[in-house]
């Protein structure tokens, strides 16, 4: 398995869909394509999409394939598995799907304010223990709304009935407005092809019998945003 992950972080460096940034590169400092993705990352000049977590980058692949029209960029910090969405990415020509080797607390050194379009986060860690660690804490939203445009898009999509609580609590808090929000997205059979693309971990979970949360809110970036007074 090590020598399988070694392989694969070698054959990413080769990878042209594929930004990898050391730590101490991005700490208080400004990523070379902070401002520019767009044009000099993906030579084109439209909106940017993020999938924070991205993990295999099944989301980030199979928008991409949707919305010509868009840019799409899975961030994670796990290359081996951000190595098979970025593959088939490159072997199935898929310009408008790139990806970035990063941990997501560095994510404003790579993002200019207005930068990015909508935010998806696709089944994150919910940190039980660390709410500050959630990445739908206000500490990390605090961060998306530096680079979203105003009013951009935030979804989440998560097996947490904890983290997704949470984040409603949070919103009303700050009287962000909730767009679209469900316990169990599946279960009340709405069709939407956005929505039922199945990640692995969002497969694992369905195979175990737990219902899918689903969130769609804004942010508004002028606000910071503070923690519920229940945690």
């Amino acid at each position: 398995m090590a020598k399988k992950k070694l392989a694969r972080f070698s054959e990413m460096l080769d990878f042209d869909n594929v930004v990898q940034a050391a730590a101490e590169d991005v700490i208080n400092i400004r990523h070379p394509l902070y401002g520019r993705w767009a044009e000099d990352f993906f030579g084109m000049p439209n909106p940017i999409v993020l999938e924070l977590g991205c993990g295999k980058g099944e989301y980030t692949v199979e928008l991409a394939k949707m919305f010509p029209g868009m840019n799409f960029l899975g961030v994670d910090i796990k290359g081996a598995r951000m190595w098979k969405g970025a593959k088939y990415a490159a072997n199935n020509s898929i310009s408008n799907a790139g990806f970035l080797r990063t941990r997501i607390e560095l994510i404003s050194s790579f993002f200019a304010p207005g930068e990015v379009d909508q935010v998806w986060l696709t089944f994150p860690d919910p940190q039980p223990k660390k709410t500050n660690k959630r990445l739908t804490s206000a500490s990390f939203l605090n961060r998306y709304r530096g680079f979203l445009r105003s009013g951009g898009k935030v979804h989440l999509k998560t097996d947490s009935a904890e983290l997704y609580n949470y984040t409603l609590s949070l919103l009303r808090t700050n009287d962000l407005p909730v767009e679209e929000s469900t316990a169990d997205l599946y279960g009340g059979g709405r069709p939407d092809k956005i929505l039922s693309i199945k990640t692995y971990y969002e497969q694992q979970f369905l195979n175990l019998g737990k219902p899918i949360c689903y969130l769609l809110f804004r942010l508004d970036g002028a606000r910071e945003i503070a923690e519920p007074d229940d945690e």
